[in-house]
């Protein structure tokens, strides 16, 4: 697709819906499911009738994160997100730490949302237990290569899946509230099982019961995670892009909200009791169940006890569950890559994440995110409880330093807005932004606090590594610039050299030799010769000969190499002629093969390319290659004449 079309791909909200917000909107399928966990690890009891209030604190979280990047979206509409509002108002060291919390958290989306997408699965595919990272690998590869075909492509196909999910929750939600109301509503299959607290959890204190509350909530707030991903994406809407960028963001609070707290309902009315380890907290008739046991997600007891009898519900809510999860991860896949271009813009990330591949996609950044997200789904086994300790962190590190940049946004524009309308109108934008800032830096505080020794010092210290490179990556692009300036006025790189002294390399008389010389001597230098490095003295002689009865009108210096080595002799000699005066050069002439399969550069060495190196990093020194193409890189099959006596010799080059 040629640049001109890039406005084709844009997004309109019935599409964007499903490619910004099918992250939050499928965190119910994971989120309800490590509440439980938290509060089961105090027993069952604990779990089923509070759950209510750890997913009622999670609601208002998301009313203020989502009220809150509402303002971001209308300020900054560039697509900078979080990162060009830190930088803006904080300074380059917040935004580039906002960076990487963001390209962090990205990653565990990735592979959080594909792991859950195959455990959900496997309750209704049984083929899918035992080969869970296999199948969450292939599904990552599926998911790049489809992104790479261009954003709007991929919204296109990810956009049934998710309309289909968020109809099928809501149906099931409504479906159990009726079976509720009129008391046929099955309990779960976990319901009639004893959930014993984990040692160590049998009496809990005041301190050690608020603690578990405040972890079971930093867990339950993965229902957040991509909500940023709408601020980073307004240019991949249509216009008005704030405005439908917005829209968007209210629509998708609104329907998570739904579909978290109905599930967490759900999930009370049926009775689920869900451990972190079943073999060891379940129990029946005062026995243990055993490794035998095999758990469903929260959201698979849900389904087969709301749908009791009929087994196709189960079906389509298991299937639209792995889809949606499975799309979810499309969230990180729009948002990483365009993050990855700005800060290549900026100079803190590669040159080479900056530029659009053919299909008008960031090729670079998608690839790179699929690779760190498939290492962790090995590294972890694909298991959600594990990985779901490395999140959370980075997204709210993102949304506090966002909003309290926010915060300064408004101030500054307060300073210079006179008009009453205006003034009002930012001030209750600046309190919006102060309440966000405020809340999520508790729950930022929360989030490590209770989860720093479970995983999420892991998160920290990717980010911090990050943050290094970047800053190292901005460091070095600075310094280049700074070096290759031309200060005014100056004319000392521009003049003409002094002297030029022209060296060929000959290791035998052949075409390729003769096109260097050749080329040398049209240059007209101050100085030609041409050098050969003597390996073995017969056919260095054999050489010397040969060149004297063609009358070659250059002179050949031999130069001497006991040890056999050929880089280093010519790198000597080529030091050898240099001179204090800066305005004299040396010129290398290379004569190379171009050859035109892979497999044929194994059978030449690679002189040429080992001297080419050495000497690219001596100063008043330049280096010609002068390639003679070879039959087979024009697609010719060559003669297959007899070499002439004598004519095999060691250079190839």
């Amino acid at each position: 697709m040629s640049s001109d079309r890039l406005g084709e791909t844009l997004l309109p909200k019935k599409i964007a819906l499903p490619v910004f917000a099918s992250d939050p909107l499928s965190s119910v399928a994971y989120a309800p499911d490590e509440i439980l966990l938290t509060l089961g690890l105090a027993g069952g009891a604990l779990a089923l009738t509070n759950s209510w209030k750890v997913a009622l604190a999670v609601v208002v979280v998301m009313v203020v994160v989502v009220a809150s990047y509402r303002q971001n979206v209308y300020a900054y509409p560039s697509g900078g997100g979080d990162y060009e509002v830190a930088t803006v108002n904080l300074g380059p060291r917040a935004g580039v730490g906002v960076a990487s919390a963001l390209l962090v958290d990205y990653v565990l989306t990735v592979a959080v949302s594909i792991s859950s997408g195959v455990q959900n699965a496997a309750a209704a595919f049984e083929f899918v237990r035992g080969h869970e990272v296999e199948v969450a690998v292939g599904l990552i590869v599926l998911l790049t290569a489809v992104n790479l075909r261009g954003v709007r492509e991929s919204g296109s196909l990810f956009a049934l899946p998710t309309y289909l999910f968020m109809a099928s929750i809501i149906t099931m939600a409504v479906v159990g509230a009726v079976r509720h109301e009129r008391g046929t509503l099955p309990l779960a299959e976990s319901a009639g099982l004893e959930l014993l607290p984990e040692p160590g959890y049998e009496a809990l204190g005041t301190l050690a019961m608020a603690f578990l509350f405040l972890r079971a909530f930093s867990s339950g707030c993965a229902a957040l995670t991509g909500v940023e991903a709408i601020s980073n994406g307004v240019p991949a809407f249509r216009r008005p892009k704030s405005r439908n960028a917005a829209t968007t963001l209210l629509l998708m609070g609104i329907i998570a909200i739904t579909l978290l707290v109905s599930m967490v309902t759900l999930a009370r009315w049926t009775g689920v009791q869900f451990a972190e380890d079943p073999a060891t907290q379940l129990a029946i008739d005062g026995r243990l169940v055993g490794d035998d046991y095999v758990q469903d997600t929260v959201m698979g007891q849900v389904s087969k006890a709301v749908f009791e009898g009929f087994p196709m519900g189960v079906v389509v809510v298991s299937l639209v569950t792995g889809l949606i999860l499975v799309l979810a991860a499309n969230t990180a896949f729009n948002g990483f890559p365009v993050l990855g271009s700005i800060l290549a813009r900026d100079g803190y990330m590669p040159r080479q994440l900056h530029t659009r591949g053919d299909r008008l996609a960031f090729s670079n950044g998608i690839i790179i995110l699929a690779g760190a997200a498939i290492s962790l789904v090995v590294v972890f086994d694909a298991e959600v409880t594990r990985l779901i300790q490395l999140y959370i962190v980075g997204v709210f590190v993102s949304f506090t330093l966002s909003q309290l940049g926010m915060v300064r946004h408004w101030n500054r524009h307060l300073r210079l807005e006179t008009r009453p309308a205006a003034r009002r109108d930012m001030v209750r934008r600046r309190a919006i932004s102060t309440v966000g800032a405020v809340v999520c830096g508790v729950v930022l505080i929360v989030v490590v606090v209770t989860k720093f020794v479970h995983g999420a010092g892991f998160a920290i210290a990717a980010m911090a590594v990050l943050f290094v490179i970047m800053t190292r990556i901005s460091r070095h692009y600075a310094r280049v610039s700074k070096e290759l300036q031309v200060d005014p006025g100056e004319t000392d790189h521009t003049r003409l050299p002094s002297r030029v002294h022209a060296i060929v390399l000959v290791s035998r008389i052949h075409k390729p030799a003769l096109r260097a010389l050749a080329y040398a001597r049209a240059t007209r230098p101050s100085r030609l010769e041409a050098v050969t490095v003597s390996v073995d003295p017969a056919e260095t002689a054999a050489l010397q000969d040969e060149w004297e009865r063609l009358r070659i009108p250059v002179q050949l210096k031999a130069l001497d190499s006991p040890y056999r080595e050929v880089t280093r002799p010519v790198v000597e000699y080529v030091k050898s002629l240099r001179s204090d005066n800066p305005r004299d050069l040396v010129v290398v002439y290379v004569p190379e093969y171009v050859l035109g399969r892979w497999w044929e550069q194994v059978l030449h060495n690679q002189s040429a390319l080992r001297l080419k190196t050495r000497l690219r990093f001596m100063p008043g020194v330049m280096v010609s290659s002068v390639p003679w193409q070879l039959s087979s890189s024009a697609g010719q099959e060559p003669a297959l004449d007899a070499p002439a006596p004598g004519d095999v010799r060691r250079g190839d080059e």
